[in-house]
């Protein structure tokens, strides 16, 4: 004679509440990464932005050694800025 098991009502409705929360929590993790990499982009674009503009602003003054230095400071940053984001990119993806 087969045995049968009857499902607990509230055995049944922890495994679903179980299953909706590991539902939930893949989705947060996914939006988390579309989020981070929202805020990467932002970023950089930000900071690369202002580094132009400094570096245009040192140009104008038409002082040799002022816009040099202020170039070198841009570069500097851009490339700072570049190697961060990428490094977050990758821990982010």
């Amino acid at each position: 004679m087969a045995t049968q098991t009857k499902t607990d009502p509230v055995t049944e409705s922890v495994e679903t509440a179980a299953e909706r929360v590991a539902e939930l929590n893949e989705k947060a993790v996914v939006n988390g990464k579309k989020a981070g990499a929202a805020y990467l982009s932002s970023y950089e674009k930000a900071v690369l932005s202002v580094a132009d503009s400094y570096e245009r602003a040192a140009s104008a003054t038409k002082v040799e050694w002022i816009a040099s230095v202020a170039t070198a400071q841009a570069d500097f940053s851009r490339e700072v800025t570049k190697a961060y984001a990428s490094a977050a990119r990758d821990l982010v993806s």
